[in-house]
């Protein structure tokens, strides 16, 4: 692959997509910092990767949840009985309306 060149026309097409509006002083200082980016990825360019399959998650996704058992559960009294906000049985909300 040919080596990109990287001019001031380059720059203000990428602050284009960017929506960046630079000035001339922002130029010259970002032209040698975005030859210097293309010049680290295009070391990828090198590298031998025939072999190796596509990675979309860096890290390997598994279930962290508990078995789900059935067990016990609590009695209507046992639920409320921590609660003063109770009425007939049932939780107690604020009013809606």
């Amino acid at each position: 692959m040919p080596k990109q060149k990287v001019d001031k026309a380059l720059l203000l097409r990428v602050a284009a997509n960017a929506r960046l509006n630079l000035t001339e002083q922002e130029i010259e200082e970002f032209l040698p910092q975005l030859q210097e980016m293309l010049e680290a990825f295009s070391k990828l360019d090198k590298l031998d990767v025939e072999k190796e399959q596509p990675s979309f998650q860096p890290i390997k996704l598994v279930n962290v949840m508990r078995e789900d058992k059935v067990e016990k559960c609590l009695s209507q009294d046992q639920s409320l009985k921590n609660t003063k906000n109770k009425k007939q049985g049932y939780f107690m909300g604020p009013r809606v309306m």
